[in-house]
């Protein structure tokens, strides 16, 4: 496919509507951030490990308080359908039949292995844009993770640094308890 041929701005719809057609395969590894279709970075060993790190955390810990989705689309708006590479869900019965919306999310989690710019320049403050609570990114060359809260039109304003021995509760799920070296490995 070739992406440079896509110019945006596309809606949401006309996105979906692109990969209905076939002009976008379901293997196609983009998202639609801004209106744009942008390709997105390939997955490497270690981005895959964290990320099934964390999906197995979560699944273990969770008993139904919130449903797991790994690496699937949300829609933020008109012109935002990113796929962050974690999210925990309300619970639903039909299990999201349409993509979830940002007042579905519970927790974002990216995991940003040569993406950690995009992540948190990009992604991450579209995500308080969105109003989704709280969102967490993991610098896995940086050995660190980063917890962000209060969103807002300009980003979030509550960010902390979480250091290797700290444990992680999620706002909205604060039953469970994860440390950063569990995430880390």
């Amino acid at each position: 496919m070739a992406l440079h041929l896509l110019r945006g701005p596309f809606t949401v719809d006309t996105y979906q509507r692109l990969a209905e057609l076939g002009v976008l395969r379901e293997n196609d590894r983009v998202e639609l951030i801004a209106g744009q279709v942008v390709e997105m970075s390939p997955i490497g060993d270690r981005h895959a490990s964290c990320v099934r790190r964390l999906n197995q955390l979560f699944s273990r810990s969770l008993s139904g308080a919130a449903i797991v989705d790994v690496q699937n689309p949300v829609v933020l708006g008109e012109h935002d359908a990113p796929q962050p590479d974690v999210v925990l869900l309300k619970p639903r019965p039909d299990a999201y039949l349409r993509h979830p919306r940002a007042t579905d999310i519970l927790l974002v989690i990216e995991v940003a292995d040569t993406t950690l710019a995009y992540d948190r320049d990009i992604k991450i403050p579209l995500y308080a844009r969105a109003g989704i609570p709280e969102a967490w990114l993991v610098d896995l060359h940086g050995n660190a993770l980063s917890r962000y809260r209060s969103p807002g039109p300009d980003g979030y304003s509550d960010v902390v640094i979480v250091k290797r021995g700290e444990a992680l509760r999620p706002l909205l799920v604060p039953d469970i308890e994860i440390r950063a070296k569990e995430i880390l490995g």
